[in-house]
């Protein structure tokens, strides 16, 4: 299908999950996206934040929110911000499925919600949910009194009646042109070892340390940078997200543990595309006894894993904790370029700013190539600067490297300090390549480079990432030793 024929069909039909806290409403989610991306467990209010997915059912694409336990008449506290999330979903959706409980039966909180929905939804579906085993005309007889229509006795968690559910309530199917991504990593580059023409004409190129040399020429459609924002709870995760995005997405409460999933939000700003990741705040494992925050964690974890840039957010009203130091830890195992933000910098004293640039130092210091921003994100200051620390080290990421050039780099630092000799054979470097990206790997290939000191791979570490420019990225080095054929 060709972009004009998309544009003319429209965008798809977008499908809210509304009802009170338990009814399964996630796991209608879960069935209707064919994922695991929300959190699902028999604990009344564990989502709170608005959920987006992708969903299908045979031949109907739609977008489906998956929405918080809706109270209608909360006034205060996480209710009520639940509430409000929920209700921004029925002001978005063109179809509205009001989950109700089928073995629990009608509840008064069931019509509080039915007759807001009357006022509010453009259309309202009503789906018993949890009817399996059971005669369902019986179950649904109760909820006919409700004034929605015939309700539709479905079972989320084994997926009796919900295509029945969608086909008979959206709209015809509309064939929505999804443009092909783009390769995750550009194809490998020959890993030859460079001729001395090609050393020659790095020498002799112009600019030759600048690291956009490295670039290609042909202009390429930038892709959507995902950024995982990570800390301790009450960090001021969700604040900062609601900042960038210019509304209240995410429920920002004065409370530790108000985030329980990690919630994806795309964005545009600058002309550049971001998906921003917002996380569970995650504590030391001794403290660590919930179910529910142990799935958090998990997810967390996940998140950066998936991330391009992870931003860790440290709280300037506290001081830095050995937990700060841990998450960073879970971002480099996992290579992810890192800029560290310390927010509620304006209810910091000078005392306590000269203390917290000591602590960076000293308990962060791992982090030495990564920027370090000090901002206040109710106020949205300093979060400029930090989203453009965000695109420096995703283009660090995932830059480029020629082979003649790292060949000339690793030359140049073998001649400044040659690796330390053991025993009657000095290792030998005879050629470098890039092997991958995401974090960028550099890797060498020579003789008895077994024998190198993990001192002189830190050191060549920071020799590449200066010569590159790679700032706010973590390296890897590996070496690759070749076969001696005389060694019989």
């Amino acid at each position: 299908m060709s972009a004009e024929e998309a544009v003319r069909d429209g965008p798809p039909p977008v499908v809210a999950l509304v009802g009170r806290p338990n009814v399964g409403k996630s796991t209608l989610f879960n069935r209707l996206t064919r994922s695991r991306a929300a959190l699902v467990a028999d604990i009344p209010g564990l989502t709170r934040d608005r959920h987006y997915g992708q969903g299908r059912v045979g031949e109907r694409r739609f977008i489906v929110i998956d929405t918080g336990g809706f109270e209608p008449v909360a006034k205060s506290g996480i209710a009520a911000e639940m509430a409000r999330q929920a209700r921004q979903a029925v002001i978005e959706a063109d179809l509205v499925v009001f989950v109700v409980d089928g073995r629990e039966g009608m509840a008064a909180r069931d019509r509080d919600i039915a007759n807001e929905l009357r006022r509010t939804a453009a259309k309202v579906v009503l789906a018993v949910n949890k009817t399996e085993g059971m005669l369902r005309d019986t179950v649904v007889a109760d909820f006919w009194s409700l004034g929605l229509g015939a309700p539709h006795a479905i079972s989320a968690a084994h997926g009796d009646g919900v295509r029945d559910l969608i086909e008979e309530c959206l709209p015809p199917p509309v064939d929505i042109a999804v443009p092909d991504e783009e390769a995750d990593a550009p194809a490998e580059e020959d890993a030859r070892p460079p001729t001395e023409a090609e050393l020659a004409a790095v020498d002799a190129a112009p600019g030759a340390d600048a690291p956009a040399a490295d670039a290609a020429a042909a202009p390429a459609r930038p892709r959507r940078i995902r950024v995982a924002v990570v800390g301790r709870p009450n960090a001021g995760k969700s604040t900062l997200i609601n900042t960038l995005l210019g509304e209240q997405r995410m429920i920002a409460f004065d409370q530790p543990g108000t985030t329980r999933d990690a919630v994806a939000v795309d964005f545009e700003r600058g002309g550049r595309s971001y998906t921003i990741v917002d996380t569970a705040g995650v504590r030391r494992r001794g403290k660590v006894h919930d179910v529910i925050e142990k799935f958090s964690v998990v997810k967390t974890l996940q998140a950066i894993e998936d991330s391009n840039v992870c931003v860790l957010l440290i709280d300037a009203s506290q001081d830095i904790a050995d937990q700060d130091a841990h998450i960073a830890g879970y971002v480099l195992e996992a290579g992810r370029a890192v800029v560290v933000g310390v927010n509620k910098w304006d209810l910091a004293d000078d005392y306590r700013r000269e203390r917290i640039k000591v602590e960076l130092e000293r308990k962060l210091g791992f982090l030495g190539f990564a920027r370090t921003h000090f901002l206040t994100a109710t106020e949205g200051k300093g979060v400029g600067a930090l989203m453009r620390s965000v695109d420096e080290a995703h283009a660090a990421a995932t830059a480029k490297l020629s082979t003649p050039r790292l060949t000339r780099a690793m030359q140049e630092a073998v001649e400044r300090q040659q690796p330390p000799r053991r025993g009657a054979t000095r290792p030998k470097m005879r050629y470098a390549h890039q092997g991958g990206q995401n974090p960028p790997v550099v890797i060498i290939h020579g003789n008895s480079l077994d024998r190198v000191p993990d001192s002189y791979r830190r050191y060549l570490e920071g020799w590449f990432r200066e010569r590159f420019s790679l700032q706010g990225t973590p390296l890897r080095v590996e070496f690759r030793t070749s076969s001696n054929p005389y060694a019989r």
